[in-house]
């Protein structure tokens, strides 16, 4: 297989390669799958969509359930990369026969579309699909104004104290990712201003943490 790769940001690479068939092993959550191809482990991550986040309630484990429907163990499906992560993992759209997974999660309002990721998906689809599922109370939508969005979720420093008494700062006078006892206390200081967390400009600090 000729794989042709461009990389234009820190540990993101656009991947120019063909659809590859694979079987599905587990369903981390809404939005996260392991498959096996050719004898390899490869972990994917949904392009284009975000879903709660398993701790999240309520939907957390719905989201995942229902992606578990989708794709039960064994499935073959057919994935078409469209890049690889900061944390190595395969982004792509999976397709199980003419079904389009992404899609589909968004469709029945198990995920959000991650407009801030859309590149290279059909954005146009995806838009009427979320504005459906929202018209017609579908999932994460069925509460009045939905649920806090997963991306917010993950920013937001859930259990972070708002003086972060748990991390020490060095002499220079700022915070180190090695401080930290959890990547959400990372996530509230960034989001107080302390910018050169998020080393690689991409809205998230200390990945290394997760």
């Amino acid at each position: 297989m000729n794989t042709r790769i461009a990389c234009s940001l820190p540990f993101i690479c656009l991947l120019a390669i063909p659809a590859e068939a694979a079987i599905v092993l587990s369903v981390g959550d809404g939005d996260t799958i392991t498959f096996t191809e050719d004898a390899q482990k490869i972990r994917v991550r949904l392009a284009c969509v975000d879903a709660p986040e398993t701790s999240q309630t309520p939907y957390g484990m719905e989201s995942r359930q229902a992606l578990q429907k989708l794709l039960p163990i064994g499935a073959e499906v057919t994935i078409r990369t469209k890049a690889i992560d900061r944390f190595g993992r395969t982004v792509g759209e999976v397709l199980k026969g003419s079904t389009n997974i992404n899609q589909q999660q968004v469709a029945s309002g198990n995920a959000f579309v991650y407009w801030q990721y859309i590149s290279g998906c059909d954005r146009q689809t995806y838009s009427r699909l979320e504005n459906a599922a929202r018209l017609k109370r579908l999932g994460v939508w069925s509460l009045p104004g939905g649920i806090q969005r997963p991306w917010d979720y993950r920013h937001s420093g859930k259990g972070a104290s708002g003086n972060n008494s748990e991390a020490s700062s060095s002499k220079s006078g700022k915070y180190r990712c090695k401080d930290f006892g959890s990547w959400d206390k990372a996530q509230a200081l960034l989001k107080q201003g302390h910018t050169y967390l998020d080393r690689d400009g991409d809205g998230m600090a200390c990945e290394s943490l997760r």
